[in-house]
C-alpha cells in the first residue's frame, strides 16, 4: 500500500477573499472557523455566499464561529490528479458533514489508508498560505 501524502507541503493557488467571504478569511488568521447562519430558517451554510442558499435574501445572515468537529460522510484516494495536485498522489479527498449539519470537501491529513473510514470522526487542521490566511482542512479526531 502506498503512503499517502498530507498535503501540507502542497504550494496552493491563494483563494481570492470576496466582500461576502471576507469574515471567513479574516477568521482562518486566527485558526477559527466561521459559518454563516440564516437565522430565518434556523440553518447554516457553507461555502460563503451573498445570499442564503435557503431564502434567496441577505437579511438574516449571520457569521457564527463552530468547532469545526464532524464525520466523514465518503472519500476517496486520489491516485490521479491534476494540477496543482499532480505530483502529490495519492491523497484523501473528503465530503465531511459537520456537527452543524453542513458539508464541506477537503483533504484529510496525517490519515492512513487502512484508518480512513466513513464515520470517522474529524477535526480542523489549518494549512498555512502565504498571505496569512490558513486553508481549511482536516485530521482524525483521536481524542
Amino acid at each position: 500500500m502506498a503512503e499517502l501524502n498530507d498535503m501540507s507541503g502542497l504550494v496552493r493557488p491563494v483563494p481570492p477573499i470576496r466582500s461576502f467571504s471576507k469574515p471567513f478569511w479574516d477568521a482562518t488568521r486566527e485558526k477559527r472557523l466561521l459559518l454563516q447562519y440564516d437565522s430565518e430558517v434556523g440553518a447554516y451554510q457553507f461555502y460563503p455566499r451573498p445570499t442564503s442558499i435557503y431564502t434567496g435574501r441577505r437579511r438574516h445572515l449571520e457569521w457564527r464561529e463552530v468547532s469545526g468537529k464532524g464525520r466523514i460522510f465518503s472519500f476517496t484516494i486520489v491516485r490521479r490528479a491534476r494540477e496543482p495536485f499532480r505530483g502529490a498522489e495519492p491523497f484523501l479527498l473528503a465530503l465531511v458533514t459537520l456537527d452543524e449539519g453542513v458539508n464541506v470537501m477537503s483533504n484529510i491529513l496525517h490519515c492512513s489508508e487502512a484508518e480512513i473510514a466513513t464515520g470517522m470522526p474529524i477535526r480542523p487542521h489549518w494549512t498555512p498560505l502565504p498571505d496569512g490566511r490558513h486553508l481549511l482542512m482536516f485530521e482524525p479526531d483521536r481524542d
